[in-house]
């Protein structure tokens, strides 16, 4: 089980030193990572905020901590409110149900043709 994060600002603080470094050891994979970041969060349909609530909806259904912490401090700079997020976060939730659903369905398909 993963641990509660206590202090978000020392866990950014070390996630930042240890992204230091994996980019010294790997400097052309963070290269492709930075990139990729650039590109998803230059904005030409959605505005800053409803990117951010999008990030922290696939952060939840991901379970990135690290993209919880970046992405909370984002959406609140883009002037996000509790109840916007809370919403964004309720997409999340019921996303993540109805996946569990739909892989249950194939459950019980996979036992219908393994007693055939």
């Amino acid at each position: 089980m993963t641990a509660q994060i206590e202090d978000w600002n020392e866990y950014n603080a070390a996630l930042r030193e240890q992204g230091k470094v994996f980019a010294a050891a790997a400097p052309e994979a963070m290269k492709g990572f930075q990139a990729l970041s650039r590109g998803a969060s230059t904005t030409q349909h959605l505005d800053a905020k409803t990117r951010e609530m999008i990030a922290l909806a696939v952060a939840v259904t991901t379970r990135c901590q690290g993209c919880i912490d970046a992405h909370a401090r984002k959406a609140r700079a883009a002037g996000a409110t509790k109840e916007e997020v809370a919403e964004a976060l309720g997409v999340a939730i019921a996303l993540n149900a109805g996946a569990a659903l739909t892989y249950s369905l194939h459950v019980m398909e996979a036992l219908e043709k393994a007693g055939t």
